[in-house]
């Protein structure tokens, strides 16, 4: 049918994103079709494609995949003629005698695929995804389809997905204006404090990622952690089937080089299919932070100038493997193993500041040599199990989960003071910390669907139980290395979280669906300062409900409106109560008296043909958590950052995105959230009131040129916005790219430039009471990549690949649904 592949890529060339988007949804029936596919052996073939075509105009659909024993069905079948199409890859298409369904079952007599031994030169057109699709309750980056996301991080992708903003000087996560955010990996919340999430994140390559989900207002189903929403990243997996896999390469430079390789292998047949994949990510940067503060004390003003300079390097080393038994058709059980090494290091840090007067008269100067290193690795264990009970949505899921992180960070400070004349003053101040931590993570998770009356009935039960032990050893120098019992300190932290949820969604009229959810979720949480012998000891029950409103107005226009009620728990960095010293003059110090603070969410989103998605949010936000806050302590010159609760902040965003076909072969996704924040507080004995409104955008251009070559030109930009008390001044970049298909298209080769203009800077100020900070900070985010990709074994084409929608839609194309 080489005239079905032509007229399918003459479609997608001429009409993109949208023609796919306004496909009218096959029509459903009571009709069946059943039938089998041998190989030339006459030996059941397992996995093969079917395709259940229209016998009109050749034009998909169903499609599904045989099952182990070669056997398949369409269900659900309209009245209409028909007929079937059998692929794999290296057999040659088989093709169905035309038949008419009604509402009888149809059985069609086997289908037979032979080797083809001729080399195929038809063009295979495969859908691309957009970079962003915006669904019905989320947004969905895919990483994987973008030239210029190739050899980056997962933190660099983050920056360009809608909503988020990403503050590297306070190494904070954002979304929508908001903090707050949970981060899922696979589904799984990592239980990481944003420190050490940021360097996570900072070390993931983007070849390891199919896509990033973000979520702004969940249901009940999901944890009630995270005010802002959640932040899910998807690990690949090839889904194909026979053995299959790819191999990923890239290299970058930024003043420095960093180097990236990621392999896959998957294989399936019969009942089992397995999968392991892995990568290594080797990186060298800096960081460059300059800090102007004035420090008014008795009548008198202190000026710290302070420019430091660093270089990371950084090495993370990943694998994940996996393998699914199907028992029966119905009944599915998974284990699935993974882990990571990752170590980083400051192999040179200098800070220099100068001491000045009032009227900039130096009085000395201070130059620390810093060290910082350590180490964090993961492993990570699931058992999960699903049972279908029929084919009506009853199904029962069942996830056992054990996840432990252990690392060590180190640091040493060398400081020596100078006279303006640069004479050495007084003796060098040698210190030396190390802190070993170790967290431990137990889940539980049984999950429980069937329909009830005219909808559908969920729920389930969750047991976590997290444990983390942080000991922190502080030296100082003068003949011997002697512990510092005043800067040391052991901190261990459990919390034990029970909760239940029911949702029931079902529909009040034919265009009007809704969802009801409650969760209750009970607390237990201990921290203990061990060295001070402190220990806060909180116990509490909350309930969260959810309620979710869709109208369909008409073919072209939905409405959809929701609420949710959420909570954000302190994590255990922030309630640890020591000090940790950056400079004898700068420390971060925790806050035990951290209480959690609580959300309420409203949005109300439209969708106008599947295309354009517009977003109205609104929440306020009760004991609200904010970190890096400065304080001062005037009298000694010294200027620290701790956590606190603020009394109340509301937040309302307006987010819109679309895509535009400028051409058929030029297409743009553009995305724009406007925020307007508001703080009102007491904070340090006065009023704090912060009115703020900010807005950030991204776009992308896609570009489809001959010969297997194809392009991107992406840039986001965001405005002056505050990050806690600082203002910060707006922030952008601009991106290309370029690829080429090559091996007979079996791999793809990429050159890219990230931030071509370098305008990715942090540059920010907090005034408030006697606090005047002015922050500067700088880093590799210029960067000039090439990556290799290649595909080996059974590359399976799947019809669900042939609609460029949204995944939901896909996965139901490709099993068979409507």
């Amino acid at each position: 049918m080489k005239f079905l592949t032509y007229l399918t890529a003459v479609a997608l060339l001429l009409t993109g994103t949208a023609t796919f988007a306004q496909t009218t949804p096959a029509k459903t029936g009571k009709g069946k079709v059943s039938g089998a596919v041998l190989d030339e052996k006459s030996q059941p073939f397992p996995f093969v494609n079917v395709l259940l075509l229209n016998a009109k105009d050749s034009v998909l659909v169903k499609g599904l995949a045989a099952d182990d024993n070669g056997k398949y069905l369409f269900e659900q079948v309209a009245e209409g003629k028909y007929m079937v199409l059998v692929s794999m890859v290296g057999y040659q298409k088989s093709y169905s005698e035309t038949f008419q369904v009604k509402e009888a079952l149809v059985a069609l007599p086997v289908l037979a695929l032979k080797t083809d031994t001729q080399s195929l030169n038809e063009v295979t057109v495969v859908a691309k995804k957009p970079f962003i699709e915006q669904e019905i309750d989320r947004t969905v980056v895919n990483v994987e389809n973008s030239i210029v996301s190739a050899g980056a991080t997962a933190l660099e992708v983050l920056e360009r997905a809608p909503g988020v903003t990403v503050d590297q000087q306070n190494e904070q996560l954002k979304l929508r204006g908001k903090e707050g955010v949970i981060v899922q990996i696979d589904g799984k919340q990592t239980f990481l404090s944003q420190q050490e999430l940021i360097t996570l994140l900072r070390n993931t390559p983007s070849d390891n990622i199919e896509k990033i989900e973000l979520i702004t207002n969940p249901s009940a189903k999901y944890d009630a952690a995270g005010n802002s929403g959640i932040i899910n990243i998807k690990m690949k997996r090839n889904k194909n089937y026979g053995t299959n896999g790819n191999v990923n390469l890239g290299g970058a430079w930024a003043k420095y080089g960093r180097s990236n390789a990621t392999a896959t292998v998957n294989h399936r047949a019969g009942k089992v299919s397995t999968f392991v994949n892995g990568g290594a990510f080797l990186n060298k940067g800096f960081n460059n932070n300059d800090i102007y503060r004035t420090i008014p004390f008795e009548n008198k003003v202190t000026i710290f100038d302070q420019r430091t300079e660093r270089v990371n390097k950084s090495q993370y080393y990943n694998v994940r493997a996996g393998v699914d038994y199907f028992a029966t058709e119905k009944t599915t059980i998974g284990v699935l193993v993974s882990g990571f090494y990752n170590t980083f290091s400051n192999p040179y840090g200098q800070t220099n500041t100068r001491i000045l007067n009032e009227d900039l008269t130096l009085q000395r100067t201070f130059r620390t040599d810093v060290f910082n290193g350590g180490s964090l690795n993961n492993i990570s264990g699931n058992l999960n199990f699903k049972h279908q009970f029929n084919d009506k949505g009853k199904e029962l899921t069942f996830d056992v989960d054990y996840v432990n992180y252990s690392g060590d960070r180190t640091s040493r400070l060398d400081t020596r003071y100078f006279l303006p004349a640069g004479q050495p003053d007084g003796s060098p101040e040698l210190v030396r910390n190390d802190m070993p931590s170790d967290i431990n993570i137990g889940v539980a998770k049984l999950d429980y669907a069937q329909p009830l009356g005219k909808g559908k009935f969920e729920t389930g039960l969750k047991s976590s139980y997290v444990a983390s032990d942080n000991n922190m050893v502080f030296e100082t120098k003068t003949d011997d290395w002697v512990i510092d019992p005043t800067r040391s300190n052991r901190f261990k932290y459990t919390e034990n979280v029970n909760a239940a949820y029911v949702n029931y969604n079902g529909n009040l009229t034919k265009k009007i669906k809704y969802q009801l959810g409650l969760r209750g979720e009970h607390t237990h949480s201990i921290g203990n300062s061990v060295t001070l012998n402190q220990k806060r000891d909180r116990n509490y029950v909350n309930l969260f409900p959810s309620v979710f409103l869709s109208d369909q107005l008409d073919s072209n226009n939905v409405i959809n409106l929701s609420y949710s009620r959420r909570i954000d728990r302190p994590n255990y960095q922030s309630l640890n109560p020591f000090e940790f010293y950056l400079d004898p003059y700068t420390f971060q110090r925790g806050n035990p008296n951290l209480k959690p603070q609580y959300t309420n969410s409203f949005q109300l989103v439209h969708v106008y043909k599947n295309l354009l998605n517009t977003t109205l949010a609104y929440s306020r936000i009760k004991d609200m958590i904010a970190d890096e806050l400065p304080q001062q302590i005037a009298s000694e010159n010294k200027t620290f950052v701790t956590s606190d609760n603020l009394d109340n902040q509301d937040n309302v965003s307006l987010t819109v995105s679309f895509p535009i076909t400028v051409a058929k072969w030029w297409t743009v996704q553009a995305n724009f959230t406007g925020v307007y924040n508001h703080y009102n507080s007491i904070y340090l004995g006065e009023t704090l009131e912060i009115k703020q409104a900010s807005w950030n955008m991204y776009a992308s251009n896609q570009f489809t040129m001959p010969k297997g070559w194809s392009g991107e030109i992406s840039g986001w930009y965001n405005s002056r916005a505050f990050y806690g008390l600082y203002a910060a001044k707006p922030m952008g970049m601009l991106n290309a790219g370029i690829q080429k298909n090559i091996l007979n298209k079996k791999g793809t080769i990429r050159f890219n430039v990230n931030d071509i203009f370098w305008t990715n800077k942090f540059r920010g100020r907090a005034i408030y009471k006697d606090i005047d900070f002015v922050v500067k900070s700088q880093w590799p985010s210029r960067q000039f990549r090439l990556t290799l990709t290649y595909n080996f074994g059974n590359q399976n084409v799947k019809g669900a690949r042939q609609r460029n929608t949204g995944s939901d839609d896909l996965q139901k194309r490709a099993s068979g649904g409507n």
